[in-house]
């Protein structure tokens, strides 16, 4: 841990920077003393300033810090419990869930009420909350209820993939039948943005992965435990079952809220493990879990960042950056672990 050290201060002051840039940079340019001023608390001079740091830029900075990090730890707890290094938060139908129940009411929503979800504003947003929280618990419950059945990780991890290749395909055929403008508004959700969390919501979202992550970091020694094998880790006395099942529930929890409030992220749970176990050089959890939190919050905030750069002119689809840097990085160390 200590040989880590300076790497750790690094990351950790790379991320103080990302979320300073996060605050100054934007659309709208803001003199620095005013951003300043506002973030400590001080009144603006002019109420726009006021609302774009105070409503959009500190709540979307927080998310994305939050949510880098959460998505990071569920795709290493993923990697580790079934062995694969393509293993990702998506990998048991989760986030497909999300989508499920949020196709439900977005798309369903003119046909069965009479008025398009996404014209209620704040109610219709709370509503597609907790319609992708939904979605995503009842798939995390019908894993568990699978897992107690099957014990071998190749099989659940298959019947993962089936589960989310079928959610697709409701979401195909509720979408065919939706009308253009519900179809438009779950095309816009599932792009994923860090930038549609403010106020209330953005309480509880933080609220909720401050209790999930410190959590999560207790499953740090069954983790090291089965980086040996599931044979060895028997033989130690471990109860590999019931260690599976908390470490696929933390990690689909991770998932649930993440893609809830901020929709379908891609790549980070699945990239950033390598990242941290390259630039760390360990295999270690009691390592690699912080040192991968910090990578991934470090990640999904420059991908924010770039988001909303003035050039742009708008908010660039967070996904689509996400992908950029994140399925490179995968062929990469594929490629090199393979033909090594």
């Amino acid at each position: 841990m200590m040989r880590s050290l300076p790497l750790f201060i690094v990351v950790v002051v790379l991320i103080v920077v990302a979320f300073v840039l996060n605050l100054l940079i934007g659309t709208v340019q803001i003199p620095v003393a005013d951003i300043l001023s506002i973030v400590f608390g001080e009144e603006s001079e002019t109420e726009i300033w006021q609302n774009i740091v105070v409503h959009s830029r500190v709540p979307a900075t927080m998310t994305a810090l939050v949510a880098g990090a959460g998505l990071a730890v569920s795709g290493l707890q993923m990697q580790t419990v079934f062995h694969n290094p393509l293993a990702g938060p998506s990998v048991l139908g989760i986030s497909n869930g999300a989508s499920l129940g949020v196709a439900c009411v977005v798309l369903l929503s003119s046909s069965v009420g009479g008025v398009a979800l996404r014209r209620m504003g704040y109610a219709g947003h709370a509503t597609i909350t907790v319609a992708a929280i939904v979605g995503a618990l009842l798939v995390l419950a019908l894993i568990m209820v699978v897992a107690r059945r099957v014990r071998g990780n190749v099989t659940l991890l298959i019947i993962g993939v089936m589960i989310g290749y079928l959610v697709t395909s409701v979401v195909g055929l509720l979408k065919f039948f939706a009308a253009e403008e519900d179809v438009k508004a779950y095309v816009v959700w599932g792009l994923g943005s860090f930038s549609g969390v403010s106020g209330d919501e953005l309480t509880m979202f933080v609220s909720s992965m401050c209790v999930l992550l410190p959590l999560s970091m207790l499953l740090i020694k069954p983790m090291n435990i089965l980086m040996l094998g599931d044979d060895y880790a028997a033989n130690l006395g471990l109860n590999l079952h019931r260690t599976q099942m908390l470490i696929i529930l933390s990690s689909g929890l991770l998932v649930a809220i993440v893609t809830a409030y901020c929709g379908p992220i891609m790549f980070i749970g699945m990239a950033v493990p390598h990242l941290a176990r390259g630039l760390f050089r360990t295999s270690n959890h009691a390592v690699l879990m912080p040192a991968t939190m910090l990578t991934g919050a470090l990640l999904a905030l420059m991908c924010n960042l770039v988001a909303r750069l003035p050039v742009f002119q708008g908010q660039l689809p967070v996904s689509s950056l996400t992908a950029l840097v994140g399925a490179p990085v995968v062929a990469w160390i594929l490629m090199r672990r393979y033909t090594r």
